[in-house]
C-alpha cells in the first residue's frame, strides 16, 4: 500500500509561528518529519490559514506566511516535494520525499481583489482553495455565520477563476447556502470537503448532510475524514478512531468508495491562541488513537480489520485524491 495522503493539515501556520516567534528555521525536519514516518502519511495538503489573532488584518498574515513558505521550501527540499503538477507525485514518491500540496484555507486576505489568487497564491504554488475559513468575508460565508448568505458575486466570480486555474475547489467550513452555491456553479469539476465527516452520525455543522455528499459524489469529488474531536462523535468517549471509522463505512454505504479520503485536520501542534479559536478540547483536539500523524495509519488499520480490500484501502488512503488532482489539474 501507498503511503497517506492527508488532505488537510496547518503545517504552515506552525512554520510561521516558529520562525517568527521562536526564530526557528527548518521546522518541518525538526518538529513533523518523525510523526509523518511512523504514521505512513506520504503526502498532504498543507494550507495557508489566517490563524487567530491575525485575523484582524489577513492581508498582512498572508504575506507573512507566503514569506516563511518561501524560507521552508529553501530549508527542507532534500525531505519535500512540491507539487504543482500531477507528474510531480511520481516523482516524489520516487526520491523518498513528502509530497506538499500548497492549499488555501480561506481567501479573506484579498477582499474583493480575486486577481490576487493569480498572482499571489497560485504562484507560490498553491493548487487547491477554500474562499472562507469560519468567518463571513467578501466573498463567501462560513459557519457558524448568517444561514442565509452565500456567496457573493464576487465569490462566484472566485469559484470561476480557482477553476479555471486548474486549482481544487474545497467546500469544508462554509456554512449550508454557500456550499449549494458553489455546487450550483461547479460546472461539473470534481468538488471536495477536504476535512468534514458525516452529519448525520455526528450532528456538527461541519459535517455534512446525506444531501450534501451525494453533491460531492456526483460531481466527482470527495470527503476527507476528520479526526477533530468534535466531528466525530458528540459523545467524549465515543471520540476515537474506531467511531471515525464509522464515517467511512457510512460514505461507503451512501455513494461507495471512490469518494472518500483522509483530511485528519491534526492540530497537535498549535499553540493555544489559535486553537482556542475553533476547539474546546486543547489539550486533546484530535480523536483517541487518531490524534497526530503518528497515527494517521491507525484508521487505516481498523478499516482492514473491518474488512475493506486493499484496493479500497489505497483509494482512501491516496488514490481517491490522485484521481481529483489529475484531472483537474489538467
Amino acid at each position: 500500500m501507498c503511503k497517506i495522503f492527508d488532505g488537510h493539515g496547518d503545517i504552515w501556520t506552525d512554520v510561521t509561528t516558529r520562525i517568527l516567534a521562536h526564530g526557528e528555521r527548518d521546522i518541518f525536519r525538526n518538529r513533523h518529519l518523525k510523526k509523518f514516518q511512523e504514521g505512513e502519511v506520504g503526502g498532504g495538503i498543507f494550507v495557508i490559514w489566517i490563524d487567530p489573532p491575525y485575523d484582524r488584518d489577513p492581508a498582512a498574515r498572508v504575506k507573512q506566511i507566503v514569506s516563511c513558505i518561501k524560507r521552508e521550501m529553501e530549508d527542507s527540499k532534500d525531505i519535500l516535494n512540491y507539487v504543482t503538477r500531477f507528474a510531480d507525485f511520481a516523482k516524489g514518491t520516487e526520491e523518498g520525499k513528502i509530497n506538499v500540496v500548497v492549499g488555501i484555507e480561506g481567501l479573506s486576505g484579498i477582499g474583493e481583489d480575486i486577481d490576487q489568487i493569480d498572482y499571489l497564491y497560485h504562484e507560490v504554488g498553491a493548487r487547491h482553495a477554500m474562499l472562507t475559513w469560519n468567518e463571513e468575508n467578501a466573498l463567501a460565508t462560513g459557519w457558524p455565520q448568517d444561514i442565509n448568505r452565500g456567496l457573493t458575486e464576487t465569490g462566484r466570480a472566485a469559484v470561476k477563476r480557482i477553476q479555471d486555474l486548474g486549482m481544487v475547489m474545497d467546500v469544508s467550513h462554509l456554512n449550508d447556502k454557500s456550499f449549494w452555491d458553489v455546487i450550483d456553479i461547479a460546472d461539473g469539476k470534481p468538488v471536495i470537503a477536504s476535512h468534514s465527516n458525516v452529519r448525520a452520525i455526528c450532528p456538527a455543522m461541519r459535517n455534512a448532510t446525506d444531501e450534501m455528499i451525494h453533491a460531492i459524489a456526483q460531481t466527482g469529488g470527495l470527503l476527507g475524514i476528520n479526526s477533530m474531536r468534535e466531528f466525530i462523535a458528540e459523545e467524549y468517549t465515543e471520540q476515537d478512531v474506531e467511531h471515525l471509522a464509522n464515517h467511512v463505512d457510512y460514505i461507503a454505504d451512501l455513494v461507495g468508495i471512490d469518494y472518500i479520503g483522509c483530511g485528519f485536520d491534526f492540530d497537535d501542534y498549535l499553540e493555544e491562541g489559535a486553537l482556542s479559536a475553533f476547539s474546546e478540547n486543547l489539550n486533546y483536539p484530535n480523536g483517541k488513537d487518531i490524534a497526530n500523524e503518528a497515527e494517521a495509519k491507525n484508521l487505516i488499520g481498523v478499516l482492514r480489520r473491518r474488512g475493506y480490500s486493499e484496493e479500497d484501502l489505497d483509494k482512501i488512503a491516496y488514490k481517491n485524491y490522485y484521481r481529483v488532482f489529475k484531472e483537474v489539474w489538467k
